[in-house]
């Protein structure tokens, strides 16, 4: 079993390092829920349907792989801010030929950083660390890789092969923040996270021996 420091060691270089204590996320944003008066107790004009909240739409996109393609909902009402910085890299082609250069057997596949010649690629963009947004690293779910400063996530991200909630935020540190769902091809996902791995090119460990690559990244119906 890889040891705890690794499961929090969602970091761009390659030689894991310990994560980032800092003061806590602000508090998820309690579920919507609803009520209903007791029986008789309805006023007179007051039996009218609460106006319901807008709804913000949950965009897709298809992630095309050297080994088969997944699709992941994006969830713009929990985390606006990391959705939007995805769908920038997105809509700019960053992920073009990108690798998938990280895999944990029973954790994560991380990529979306280096291209195919194991080079990393610039990220201009940085984004807000949204992981108190009440969304959990459960497995299935898509969530940013980020740097010891926990405000320092660009264009890799992760999908969880198992229930890591060690990823998310408590009352010491920052968690990880997850932005979205596979919802479509979680096999391909699988399939990745089964690949043989070791040190290869400029990764000391868990790198693909065999390079897998994202060949592209593309809305489900277009922008």
């Amino acid at each position: 079993m890889k040891p705890l420091l690794l499961l929090l060691g969602l970091l761009f270089a390659v030689a894991p390092r310990p994560s980032f204590a800092a003061d806590p996320p602000p508090a998820a944003a309690p579920a919507g829920t609803t009520s209903s008066p007791a029986a008789g107790a309805k006023e007179k004009g007051k039996d009218k349907p609460a106006a319901s909240a807008a709804h913000i739409p949950s965009p897709q996109v298809v992630v095309v792989t050297s080994l088969g393609s997944f699709t992941i909902e994006l969830n713009a009402e929990r985390a606006p801010l990391t959705v939007a910085n995805f769908l920038k890299y997105v809509d700019q082609g960053h992920y073009t030929n990108t690798i998938f250069h990280r895999v944990i057997a029973n954790f994560v596949i991380q990529g979306g950083g280096f291209d195919t010649d194991s080079l990393a690629k610039p990220t201009p963009y940085k984004v807000v660390n949204e992981s108190g947004n009440g969304l959990t690293n459960q497995r299935g779910t898509v969530g940013m890789a980020r740097g010891q400063e926990p405000h320092s996530s660009d264009a890799q991200f992760y999908v969880n092969l198992y229930d890591n909630e060690a990823l998310d935020p408590n009352k010491t540190r920052w968690g990880y923040a997850v932005f979205g769902t596979v919802v479509q091809g979680m096999e391909v996902v699988d399939k990745i996270g089964n690949v043989a791995t070791g040190s290869h090119g400029p990764f000391k460990e868990d790198a693909p021996l065999q390079t897998v690559v994202i060949q592209k990244i593309e809305r489900v119906g277009g922008p």
